[in-house]
C-alpha cells in the first residue's frame, strides 16, 4: 500500500474512532444514572469509584475524541483512547468469563443496551486493534 493511501486510511480510522468515542461519551453524559448502573453491574469497583468513573469516563472519552480529530495533543489523546479501550476490553472479558448477564454500558442511551457476549467482545478487540494502529502511526510520526 502506498504511503499516501495508508496515511488517508489511518486518518479516516482516527476520525471514525474519535467520533465513536465522542458519541459514546455524550450518550453517557446524558444518561449518568444508566451508565453508573452499567459500571456497577460489572462488580469490579466499590460504589464510590463507580460514581467517580461514571462522572469522569464520559468526559475523558469526549475530550480525547475531540483532541484526536482537532489534532491538539493528538498523541496523548490517542494513547488515552488506547488505555480506555484496553480497560473496556478487560472489563467486558471479565464479565463474559464470569457469565454475567449484563449490558456493556458502551452507549448508555437507553436502559436496554448491548448485552455482553461474543459479538461485543469481538467488536472491542477490533476497536482495540484499530487504536493500536493509530498509536503506531502517531509514534512513527513523532520519531
Amino acid at each position: 500500500m502506498k504511503s499516501k493511501s495508508w496515511d488517508r486510511l489511518i486518518l479516516l480510522l482516527k476520525w471514525l474512532v474519535a467520533a465513536l468515542f465522542i458519541f459514546a461519551g455524550i450518550s453517557k453524559i446524558l444518561n449518568p444514572d444508566n451508565f453508573a448502573r452499567d459500571i456497577d453491574n460489572y462488580r469490579l469497583l466499590p460504589y464510590l469509584l463507580v460514581t467517580l468513573m461514571a462522572i469522569i469516563l464520559p468526559w475523558l472519552e469526549v475530550l480525547c475524541g475531540i483532541f484526536v480529530i482537532v489534532g491538539r495533543w493528538q498523541k496523548g489523546a490517542a494513547f488515552a483512547l488506547l488505555v480506555l479501550a484496553f480497560m473496556f476490553l478487560i472489563a467486558i472479558s471479565s464479565a463474559f468469563a464470569r457469565g454475567l448477564d449484563i449490558t456493556c454500558g458502551c452507549f448508555s442511551m437507553t436502559i436496554e443496551g448491548t448485552k455482553i457476549g461474543y459479538t461485543r467482545l469481538i467488536e472491542d478487540i477490533i476497536l482495540f486493534g484499530l487504536i493500536i494502529l493509530i498509536n503506531i502511526k502517531e509514534l512513527r510520526e513523532g520519531a
